[in-house]
C-alpha cells in the first residue's frame, strides 16, 4: 500500500497546484474591477486578443526582392516543435496580420468575414488550426487572460435558475456588460483605467439569459445595483475547443440534418416543463457555435458550401456583430469570424448574384502553393527525415527533385526574358544567374497573377514518398527516380487533374527534373572520383612546373630520365581546357597562376590546388577525366585492384554526400551509362 502511495504522489507532484488555482481564480465584482483597473488588456475584444497572441511570439524581418518582409514566428508552431509549421507563405501571413490589426484598432475590418482562398493542400486549415490552438494557450497565460461570471443564488431567489444555486452565463459575457449602458461612460471615468494600447470599451449588451435574472434581480432589489452584483461571482476563462468553449467550428453537412439552429443555439425542451414556456431564455441553449465561440474565433470549414439559411445568420454576424436566436431578441457577440473555400466554391460565389451581400463582408486573403522551391523541401522534410522514417534510407537529392517538380507544376511560363521554367523556380529561390536581377524576379512574379493558386498539391508529394518507402523495389534505400516514377504513376489516376493536356504537361516536367537530377549526380560522382588529394596535389605540381617553365621560357628536368625538356605543353592545355580556357587566352591563365604563386610566397604562403577556385575545378575534371577511364563500374567480374577504387568512391559518396552503400552503388551504376552515352554520342 506504502508504495502504490508513493507511485500516487510522484505523479501528483508533477502538477502545478499554484497554476491550478490561478487558472481556476474565482472573485467577486468588485476584485474583478480592481483586476480591469491594474491590467485594462483583460477587457481586449476576441481581434485585439488574437492580435496580440500572435504578435506574442514576436517578429522577425527580412529582404525579399527589395520588399521588407516580416516573419511571424508563431506560424512556425514553436509550441509543438514545428508539427504545424508553415512553410514559404510569408507574404500571405503577413497581409492576413495587417486584417487582425485593422480589426484590433477596430478600423472596419473587424465587421468582415476573414476568407482564406486559395487551392486544395495550401495550408488554409493549418492556419485556422494554429490559431485556434495559440488563442487555447494564450489564454492560460497572464498576458491573454480573461474572465466572465455565473450568478451565484441564495435558497429564496434558486426559482430563478431552475432550483440551482449556480447559473453560468451560457456565452461567457465579459462581467464589464452588467453595468447598464446609461452608467458606463462614467463608471470607466470613475475607475480612473490606466490607457493601454487599446481604449476601454464596453461593448453590447447581456445575452438573453443573463439580461432576465439581471432584470428580475433588479425588480427584487428595487434597482439596488449593488445588491444585484453581490450575486455575481467572476471567474477566470480558459478557452477549449474540446470544452466547446470560446472556440467554435462549422461545417456544412448534408442539408436534410443540418439547420441554422446549430448556429445560433435551439430551445430545450425539457426545461420547458421547468419555466413553463418556450421563449424563456432560461429554456434555451445558447450553444450554437456563434454562442460557443464568443469571445474566441469560429471556424467555418469550406464556407462557400454554406446552405442560403445559414447565409442570413453569418451576415447579421459580421457586419451587425449579432446574432438571431429563435424566439429571442438579437444577440451581441464578439468574435474573430474565419473562413476557409477552394477556388472552385470561390468562383462560384463570383458568378452569384445573390452572394453579394457576402462579398461584400469578405476579406479574402490568397492562400497559395509555395513556389520557393528551398521552402517546398522543408514541408517534407518535416515528415520524412531521420527521425520519423525508420528502416530505410532517403537518397540525397530524393525529397528535394520531388519538391523541385511539386513547384514547377504550379508556375507559369516565362513571357519573357528567354527563360526556361527551371531557371525561373532557380530565380525564385534566391539563386543568381547572370543578367538577371532582382527587379526581373519582381516583373516575373507580377506578370504571372495566378501563380501558385494551381498545380500539384504537397499531399500529392507526400503520398509518392509513402508509397516509395514501403514499395519492394529496392532493399534498403529510396532514390530519385523511385520517386519520381511513384509520381508519373500517380499521373495516370489522379482526381485534380482535369485534361490530358495538363496531365502531358506534368510529364514534361518531369523529364526536366530527371535532367536535372542527372547533372547532379553527374556532378557528385566526378567530385566523389576526383576528390584524391595526393592526386590532385601531384597534378597540380606539375601543372605549376610545367607553367613557371612556360612563362620564364625554361626547361623542365624529367624526373626519370634526369634530361631537361620542354613544358608538357599537352598536360598543360589538358587541363585548361577543363575550364573553356581558349588557346589565345593561355598565356594570360598561366600568367595569372604564377602571379597568385608569387603573391603567396610574398606573403609567406605556400600555394596549393586550393588557392585558386577556377584551377582546382579544372584539375578535379582533369583527374575525373583520367579517373573515370581506369574505374570499370560495370564490368561483371572486377579485379581487386578496380574494386578497390570502387571501394574508395563509394566510401566517399557514403561520407562525404549523404548516400547508403545500395544508394551509392545505384548512382555509380547509374553515372556509368551516364558517361557511357555520352562517350558513345562522341564517337557518333
Amino acid at each position: 500500500m506504502g508504495a502504490k502511495k508513493s507511485l500516487l504522489g510522484n505523479i501528483g507532484n508533477l502538477y502545478d497546484m499554484d497554476k491550478y488555482r490561478e487558472l481556476h481564480w474565482d472573485g467577486t465584482f468588485e476584485e474583478y474591477l480592481e483586476l480591469v483597473k491594474a491590467d485594462p488588456r483583460i477587457v481586449r475584444t476576441a481581434y485585439q486578443r488574437m492580435y496580440d497572441m500572435v504578435m506574442s511570439y514576436g517578429t522577425e524581418e527580412y529582404v525579399d526582392n527589395k520588399k521588407k518582409i516580416i516573419k511571424y514566428p508563431f506560424f512556425s508552431d514553436p509550441d509543438n516543435k514545428g508539427r504545424d509549421a508553415i512553410y514559404g507563405l510569408d507574404i500571405p501571413l503577413m497581409r492576413l496580420l495587417n486584417v487582425f490589426k485593422a480589426a484590433a484598432f477596430e478600423y472596419g475590418t473587424e465587421k468582415r468575414i476573414i476568407l482564406l482562398h486559395g487551392p486544395v493542400g495550401s495550408a488554409k486549415s493549418t492556419i485556422a488550426r494554429l490559431l485556434k490552438k495559440g488563442l487555447e494557450k494564450y489564454s492560460k497565460t497572464e498576458d491573454g487572460k480573461l474572465y466572465t461570471f455565473y450568478w451565484f443564488l441564495p435558497p429564496e431567489l434558486q426559482h430563478l435558475s431552475g432550483g440551482e444555486e449556480r447559473f453560468d452565463d451560457p456565452m461567457n459575457e465579459d462581467p464589464l456588460k452588467l453595468i447598464p449602458d446609461d452608467w458606463r461612460t462614467s463608471a470607466l471615468e470613475s475607475l480612473k483605467i490606466k490607457t493601454g494600447e487599446y481604449p476601454v470599451k464596453i461593448r453590447g449588451s447581456l445575452n438573453p439569459a443573463s439580461r432576465f435574472i439581471f432584470d428580475a434581480l433588479m425588480k427584487h432589489y428595487e434597482g439596488d445595483w449593488k445588491e444585484v452584483v453581490s450575486h455575481v461571482r467572476v471567474r477566470r476563462l480558459l478557452f477549449s475547443e474540446k470544452d466547446r468553449v470560446g472556440i467554435g467550428t462549422f461545417q456544412p453537412k448534408d442539408e436534410k440534418n443540418q439547420d441554422s439552429t446549430e448556429l445560433t443555439g435551439d430551445v430545450n425542451y425539457r426545461k420547458i416543463a421547468i419555466y413553463g414556456s418556450d421563449s424563456d431564455p432560461r429554456a434555451f441553449n445558447f450553444d450554437g457555435e456563434f454562442c460557443v465561440a464568443n469571445r474566441g474565433i469560429i471556424e467555418f470549414v469550406e464556407i462557400l458550401k454554406l446552405d442560403v439559411a445559414f447565409l442570413y445568420d453569418l451576415l447579421g454576424a459580421t457586419q451587425e456583430r449579432k446574432i438571431k436566436p429563435k424566439k429571442f431578441a438579437q444577440t451581441d457577440i464578439d468574435e474573430v469570424i474565419l473562413g476557409h473555400t477552394n477556388e472552385p466554391e470561390y468562383r462560384k460565389l463570383l458568378g452569384n448574384e445573390y452572394m453579394e451581400a457576402l462579398r461584400d463582408r469578405t476579406v479574402k486573403i490568397d492562400i497559395p502553393y509555395i513556389t520557393k522551391y528551398s521552402r517546398e523541401v522543408e514541408i517534407y522534410k518535416k515528415d520524412f527525415n531521420e527521425t520519423n522514417v525508420r528502416g530505410k534510407h532517403i537518397a540525397p537529392h530524393t525529397i528535394e527533385m520531388a519538391a523541385m517538380w511539386a513547384v514547377l507544376t504550379r508556375l507559369e511560363d516565362p513571357k519573357k526574358h528567354n527563360l526556361t521554367l527551371l531557371q525561373k523556380l532557380k530565380l525564385y529561390d534566391g539563386k543568381t544567374l547572370t543578367g538577371f536581377t532582382q527587379d526581373n524576379v519582381k516583373e516575373l512574379r507580377k506578370e504571372a497573377l495566378r501563380e501558385g493558386l494551381n498545380g500539384i498539391s504537397p499531399r500529392f508529394i507526400q503520398d509518392k514518398l509513402s508509397n516509395a518507402l514501403v514499395s519492394d523495389k529496392t532493399e534498403s534505400s529510396i532514390n530519385p527516380f523511385l520517386v519520381l516514377n511513384e509520381i508519373e504513376g500517380g499521373l495516370k489516376t489522379h482526381s485534380l487533374i482535369s485534361n490530358e493536356e495538363e496531365r502531358n504537361r506534368y510529364r514534361e516536367l518531369l523529364s526536366i527534373v530527371k535532367q536535372e537530377y542527372e547533372d547532379i549526380v553527374k556532378n557528385e560522382v566526378r567530385r566523389a572520383i576526383s576528390s584524391d588529394e595526393e592526386g590532385i596535389a601531384n597534378l597540380c605540381a606539375n601543372y605549376i612546373e610545367c607553367i613557371n617553365a612556360y612563362t620564364r621560357k625554361k626547361k623542365v628536368k624529367n624526373k626519370f630520365t634526369g634530361q631537361y625538356e620542354e613544358p608538357d605543353e599537352r598536360l598543360m592545355r589538358s587541363i585548361e581546357e577543363k575550364i573553356d580556357i581558349q588557346e589565345g587566352r593561355k598565356d594570360d591563365f598561366r600568367r595569372t597562376i604564377m602571379n597568385t604563386v608569387g603573391e603567396a610566397a610574398i606573403d609567406g604562403k605556400v600555394f596549393t590546388y586550393k588557392t585558386d577556385e577556377r584551377l582546382l575545378k579544372a584539375l578535379e575534371n582533369k583527374l575525373f577525366d583520367d579517373q573515370k577511364d581506369l574505374i570499370n563500374f560495370s564490368r561483371n567480374l572486377v579485379d581487386r585492384e578496380n574494386q578497390e577504387k570502387i571501394d574508395v568512391v563509394k566510401k566517399r559518396l557514403i561520407d562525404d554526400y549523404g548516400y547508403n552503400d545500395e544508394s551509392a552503388t545505384d548512382v555509380l551504376n547509374f553515372t556509368t551509362s551516364i558517361f557511357a552515352r555520352g562517350d558513345s554520342n562522341k564517337e557518333e
